[in-house]
């Protein structure tokens, strides 16, 4: 038989407290809540400003989840994995009271195998038990979430099975014309076979097989053994950001007694060639590319850690409008899905492994860079862990076409924090403001940061065994003293964080390096550092998305540094970007009352309502260069200096009417708005999406959006499940689990999950605006 796959999301019980004999077949679990995976406790919970900023003032704990489930008998004597795609954090996992493991990481995917403790034919004759401990909710520096916060399978194979992501897909001596093919299968039995026949094919995105190789070769349960196939593809489908081809790759094995073929593996690769120089920078398919990306968080706003396929589908088509192709995965493994949706969507993929090693980095818990910090975290699990994480994350990536680069850690060489040198009396270059003077000293008690090159030689070799094919970086806060410790000895590609002003001086003291900007800043000097410099090859701006933690402080419970807000709505200065990255027409506008002073990071908005004659500034975000602007189709001449920003625009006097920005290629207008009437839902969602995305807005009478408005929504649905509603105003710390929120900037984000075959009905209210109902 071939292989099956089984999401098993649906029907687990979870309690938020310590049940310590939980773990056992028998326990009695009836009263338990019902729940549905991805699941995450903490954003379901009020925030609180007794937990921790860094995490976004959420509650922790310990909680047990239960999954009762039956298995047909014919599945008796099959070999049998469970597979979990993440858990937060410090899990245990149990199958019929039988103890499989532990797994501190809250980012790893990790498999159990589960075959000698099932029964078979019963029902509900299984469970599986899993502890989850998080009591220490100042273990992060952004929010984590807590629980089992991604999907759980069970893998199910007949004799022959690939260890954990043990099949290795290679494109090599790529071109238009032909590229050779490798693929590397690690293959045990639970029999011993001979002259069994380990085949690969290849098959085309119209179902074509384009390739297929086998060999034959003997097996055994005891362990696991390496079988290397190759062959030629002609012509292949090169795939890049432009052009996201893909291919299936199916690993089959032919019974020698039989003769039965049976499937063992399915997964979908790319072929593509890419390489880096240090004077020309990154090379995608011979064609020079430069990485426009974003760094992401994991979090969902009110989903927490609790995301989906087609949550994140949402945000990155938006992304991809704005002109991003990279994206960096900050700073651990993120859920499978994600690396789905850029190959199939075309994002190049730094991902990367740790935020801190072997010593801890400062938790802020009163509000970021406020002292003193907590210090939990990874730190204490990495000397036991670090290896198996890591070789877990490239193993299970390494097939994806878009991930093109392995991080190896972020700001690990961050000044005081927590390494420290004799090299320097002051951390410059440190954006702590408010940092203690005794923070900024040369401390022996603290971590000597001649670690840190011991470190990452030690975890560069352990990426290089598991996959050979890409470079290996690490984002540096600090290069000023990392460049002198031979940090960079065992970085294939230089990541930079904030470093702009260092490219040209570190490309003439180490020309046969490629440096790239790991970690950038919106500012137009910032791209331009990009744009103009052959060498560098992408900037990765933090962030793409507004996210959870990291605040400032009480009542803020998240981090306003995205170009999209946590519900998904295009802020300004994503307008303002897709100007500069898209290859596209762009025209928008903006508007601030004028201050008399030039300041491009101002609060503005798409909004023409203002009191008669006040002065306006009114910018036009655009890549078109013959732009006007008319009010009420008079031409406006008060044009402002904003060369050094990146954007045009002009000192207007406030009227009613319609604001026009026109070129050739496009317009945009702004109205006066009226006052709020109605309320209109539009989702997008598939017939076939099990999570249902709706917007909302609220409408004057002429079915315009009025940004100022903060109404109170409330929703309900019928036929499914309210999942949340996200406003994006991350001061708003209304319970994420209420259906019912303000709107911000006249938006609301509305999420639910089908529970049926049947539609599902939403309906919003407020006390002072028409409804709206929607049916999807």
């Amino acid at each position: 038989m071939d292989y099956q796959k089984v999401v098993i999301n649906d029907g687990w019980k979870f309690t938020l407290n310590d049940e310590k004999q939980a773990f056992t077949r028998d326990y009695k679990d009836d009263n338990w809540q019902i729940v549905t995976l991805p699941h995450d406790w903490s954003i379901r919970l009020p925030l609180s400003r007794e937990y921790s900023s860094g995490t976004g003032y959420v509650r922790g704990g310990t909680a047990w989840y239960r999954k009762h489930f039956n298995l047909p008998e014919s599945y008796r004597g099959k070999k049998i994995f469970v597979v979990f795609d993440g858990v937060y954090k410090n899990s245990q996992v149990w199958v019929n009271g039988y103890y499989l493991g532990k797994r501190p990481y809250g980012y790893s995917t990790f498999q159990y195998d589960i075959s000698d403790f099932l029964s078979f034919g019963e029902e509900n004759a299984n469970v599986i038990s899993v502890k989850v401990s998080h009591e220490d909710v100042a273990d992060s520096r952004w929010y984590t979430g807590s629980g089992i916060t991604r999907k759980v399978s069970l893998l199910v194979y007949d004799k022959v099975f690939p260890a954990e992501y043990g099949i290795f897909f290679r494109s090599e001596n790529v071109s238009d014309k032909q590229a050779e093919i490798v693929v590397v299968n690690e293959l045990s039995s639970k029999v011993d076979l001979t002259n069994v026949v380990i085949g690969n094919r290849i098959i085309d995105a119209a179902g074509k097989i384009v390739l297929s190789m086998e060999q034959s070769t003997d097996l055994t349960s005891k362990e696991f053994k390496l079988i290397e196939n190759q062959g030629m593809i002609n012509t292949p489908n090169l795939w890049s950001p432009k052009n996201p081809y893909l291919y299936t790759l199916e690993t089959f094995v032919i019974d020698p007694n039989s003769g039965e073929s049976s499937v063992i593996d399915r997964q979908r690769v790319g072929i593509r060639s890419f390489f880096f120089d240090p004077e020309r920078g990154f090379f995608l398919n011979e064609e020079q590319t430069i990485m426009k990306g974003v760094c992401v968080h994991h979090d969902g706003g009110c989903l927490g850690a609790a995301m989906t396929k087609e949550v994140w589908r949402r945000r990155l088509k938006k992304l991809k409008k704005m002109g991003c192709n990279a994206i960096r995965m900050s700073h651990n493994p993120h859920m499978p899905e994600l690396y789905e949706l850029c190959d199939e969507m075309g994002f190049l993929v730094m991902d990367e492994a740790f935020d801190e090693w072997e010593a801890p980095k400062n938790k802020w818990h009163i509000g970021h860079n406020v002292y003193p910090p907590k210090h939990d975290g990874y730190a204490e699990d990495f000397p036991e862990w670090h290896e198996r994480d890591l070789t877990a994350m490239v193993r299970r990536d390494r097939n994806h076409p878009s991930v093109i680069i392995w991080s190896i850690g972020n700001e690990i060489d961050y000044p005081n924090d927590p390494y420290n040198h004799p090299l320097f009396e002051t951390a410059t270059g440190n954006n702590d403001q408010n940092k203690p003077v005794w923070y900024l000293r040369y401390n022996p008690n603290r971590p000597n940061a001649e670690r840190l090159p011991v470190i990452a030689a030690r975890l560069a070799k352990i990426v290089k065994k598991s996959d050979p094919t890409r470079p290996v970086t690490a984002a540096l806060a600090f290069p000023e003293l990392s460049t002198q410790i031979g940090f960079l000895d065992h970085l294939d590609v230089v990541g930079y964080n904030y470093k702009e002003h260092l490219y040209d001086e570190d490309h003439q003291r180490f020309p046969d390096k490629v440096f790239l900007g790991s970690e950038n800043k919106h500012d137009y000097e910032a791209w331009k550092a990009v744009r103009d410099r052959e060498f560098i090859s992408a900037q990765f701006l933090w962030t793409g998305i507004d996210y959870l933690g990291e605040c400032v402080g009480w009542p803020y419970h998240g981090s306003p540094a995205g170009l999209l807000t946590t519900a998904g709505f295009e802020k300004s200065a994503y307008y303002l970007r897709q100007s500069w990255w898209s290859d596209e027409p762009v025209v928008h506008l903006v508007t601030a009352r004028y201050d008399g002073k030039q300041r491009p990071w101002k609060e503005v908005h798409a909004s023409w309502n203002y009191v008669a004659g006040e002065e306006i500034e009114v910018r036009c975000y655009t890549n078109q260069f013959d732009v006007e602007l008319y009010l009420n189709g008079k031409l406006c001449e008060d044009r402002l200096d904003t060369t050094d920003y990146g954007y045009i625009a002009w000192l207007v006097k406030f009227e009613p009417g319609i604001l026009e920005a026109v070129s050739k290629q496009g317009t945009n207008k702004l109205e006066t708005v009226t006052a709020p009437v109605k309320i209109e839902l539009v989702s997008e969602c598939e017939r076939t999406d099990d999570i249902l995305q709706i917007e909302l807005s609220v409408l004057d009478e002429r079915d315009r959006l009025v940004v100022s408005d903060r109404s109170r929504i409330t929703v309900f649905v019928e036929g499914g499940e309210l999942l949340g509603l996200d406003n994006g105003d991350l001061a708003d710390v209304t319970d994420y689990a209420a259906n019912y929120r303000t709107t911000f900037d006249g938006r609301l984000m509305i999420y639910a999950r089908r529970t049926g075959e049947a539609k599902v009905r939403v309906t919003a209210t407020s006390p002072h605006l028409r409804s709206a109902v929607i049916e999807v």
